[in-house]
């Protein structure tokens, strides 16, 4: 019986499956209505100096970041139904998620480049004071964290005993 339980349970992860499914939607919905937004008001009040070009640049660095929240949000989705409720859900092979560290990966790496984005959207913006600086030093640290979790696994994976010599 708590075999039967804890098998069936499986399908409480719809909730979270169906949450970040909804976010990806909205948030992507959302993306879209505001990219129309820009485009009208790029047009309607043109400004085709520097001033105009990095206000567009920064607009559109920050819609790059709602798609990539969207993206997040629709990768979790996926992987956690293909993990728990339907692995042979049809999908693209490079979106294919056969474990929670290969889902993880996944999410890292969308990560890493939103946190570029959101700096590369800072340096539009910045007025020359330091704290760039310190935000760089901090985003930098972030990824190199990140990679570290990325990449040290792997490499004690692939250490065998023949790696190691005595």
């Amino acid at each position: 019986m708590i075999r039967q339980i804890l098998a069936g349970s499986r399908f409480l992860i719809a909730i979270p499956v169906i949450g970040s499914f909804i976010g990806a939607m909205v948030t992507l919905i959302y993306g879209g209505i505001t990219t129309v937004k820009v485009a009208v008001e790029t047009f309607d009040n043109p400004a085709f100096d520097m001033t105009g070009v990095k206000h567009l640049s920064v607009n559109f660095i920050e819609l790059i970041d709602i798609y990539l929240l969207g993206t997040v949000l629709y990768i979790i989705a996926l992987g956690l139904y293909e993990l728990f409720i339907d692995p042979k859900l049809p999908m693209p092979a490079w979106l294919h998620i056969d474990s929670l560290e290969h889902l993880k990966e996944k999410l890292l790496g969308v990560i890493m480049v939103l946190l570029g984005v959101s700096f590369l959207g800072e340096v539009t913006e910045w007025d020359g004071d330091g704290t760039i600086l310190n935000l760089g030093i901090a985003i930098g640290a972030v990824i190199f964290a990140f990679t570290l979790m990325l990449t040290l696994p792997h490499l004690h994976q692939h250490s065998g005993p023949d790696d190691h010599p005595e």
